[in-house]
């Protein structure tokens, strides 16, 4: 394994428990085109790392005893990779301070994505420039009037270490990546930024997940954990999808908020925390509250700031933009020639509403430009076949049925919703993929 740390390239750093998929590092970095670079647990990495990877590979007990260790005050992303496919251990590395956690060979395709898309922000900084001395905002493409609304008030509060922040937009607008900038632009950029979503961690885990618990608080509290919120003392907690938070538990919430003190299950007495929110919504918040799913006193101290994300439909030429900024970068990390946006190819990107937004079109680019000859993206391949709505979805399911009939045609229309990663399935699900995968073979006899 390349152990330079001077060279110019973007570095990849890996910290490895053992020798497994050790060969898939040395294959990743080549593509994405870093430099690998060997990493000890209690190092520091290069300014210039894209990432660094605590390698598991069968030490999964080992790794979430060093992640709590292993230092991010530079904002570098900490990503936990194992074979390990369940849902609670993918829950305890994030608690455990991963910046987000994969499970080869299932993950491999979202681990290449995630990588390649920190490789692209890594090579569009100036030389010499950390993420702080530079513009917060700057993976925020576009140059729309209600994109461009958006980031000037975002730049109004991101000094503003406190303040709390509602990020409201339709799903694939960017809304993490807005909050990890207010968050990279704040006074709080040398403590943890902290993501949980509300929507997919189920409702009897969701309080242990953020208050934390006490050992014996409970059958399975084997040990005393800290919640979320401890883990973000000093930084930002970034609470994605907070209008799917449980009514109990958004009482709850508020008290943390207006106490700045938080309780683990099962304990006697307050902690302290210093910690700034920046929520995100994709649902009407005054809908949901007029409907009494969502605490009318919880979003009026949430909703101190609300920044919009526009949908990609009504940003104009910006879709043509993204398309050129996602085609270069997709290019260089394939090792394909950059192609040119035809006209007709432009025709085919602003004829399309994008429901997906962003996510939708980066995909949709990364397709044709994968199915398309070299140099070129072919129009047919931009139009992707939209995923069914859960109205949509159920006709799938069928009926009459036996019950174990049902439960394997909702598996597997989980699969189909993830095209075919049977870890966010399962992870969707909240079950095991071990589960999922005997759902699906009990479907197939």
């Amino acid at each position: 394994m390349r152990t330079d740390p001077l060279t110019s390239k973007p570095h990849l750093a890996v910290v490895e428990l053992s020798e497994s998929f050790r060969s898939a590092w040395a294959d990743l970095a080549g593509e994405l085109q870093l430099e690998l670079v060997d990493l000890a647990p209690d190092g520091a990495p290069s300014p210039n790392t894209v990432a660094v990877l605590l390698a598991a590979g069968g030490e999964e007990d080992r790794a979430l005893d060093l992640l709590s260790a292993m230092s991010r005050a530079d904002g570098t992303p900490l990503y936990l990779v194992g074979a390990q496919p369940s849902h609670r251990f993918a829950v305890e590395a994030l608690r455990r301070g991963a910046t987000d956690y994969f499970a080869l060979p299932d993950d491999l395709d979202l681990l290449r994505r995630t990588l390649s898309s920190r490789a692209d922000v890594a090579r569009k900084r100036p030389r010499g420039r950390t993420p702080e001395a530079g513009d917060p905002f700057h993976e925020l493409l576009g140059e729309s009037a209600a994109l461009q609304a958006t980031l000037e008030q975002a730049r109004r509060v991101v000094h503003h270490g406190s303040v709390t922040v509602l990020v409201e937009g339709e799903t694939g607008t960017g809304k993490e990546l807005l909050a990890r900038a207010l968050h990279e632009g704040s006074p709080r950029r040398s403590g943890p930024f902290v993501a949980v979503n509300c929507a997919a961690i189920p409702s009897e885990l969701m309080e242990s997940e953020l208050f934390g618990h006490e050992r014996g608080a409970f059958t399975d509290a084997h040990a005393t954990k800290p919640g979320l919120f401890e883990e973000a003392d000093g930084g930002t907690l970034f609470l994605d999808e907070i209008g799917h938070l449980p009514l109990p538990l958004q009482g709850k919430l508020l008290r943390v908020l207006e106490e700045g003190r938080v309780r683990r299950v099962g304990a006697t007495r307050s902690r302290d925390v210093d910690v700034r929110i920046v929520a995100a919504t994709h649902v009407d918040m005054i809908d949901a509250v007029a409907r009494g799913a969502f605490r009318e006193d919880l979003f009026y101290r949430i909703n101190v700031v609300t920044l919009t994300l526009p949908p990609v439909r009504e940003r104009g030429n910006d879709v043509m933009l993204l398309a050129e900024s996602f085609a270069r970068s997709l290019a260089a990390r394939y090792g394909l020639p950059i192609p040119a946006l035809t006209a007709e190819v432009r025709s085919a990107l602003q004829g399309q509403a994008w429901p997906g937004n962003v996510r939708e079109l980066r995909h949709a680019i990364e397709r044709a430009l994968l199915l398309s000859e070299p140099g070129t993206l072919d129009p047919a391949h931009l139009a992707a076949k939209r995923a069914r709505t859960p109205e949509a979805a159920s006709g799938g399911i069928p009926f009459p049925a036996t019950l174990d009939e049902v439960v394997a045609a909702a598996a597997r229309n989980a699969l189909e919703r993830h095209e075919g990663n049977k870890s966010a399935a399962a992870r969707s699900l909240g079950i095991s993929r071990a589960r999922l995968q005997r759902l699906l073979e009990r479907g197939s006899d």
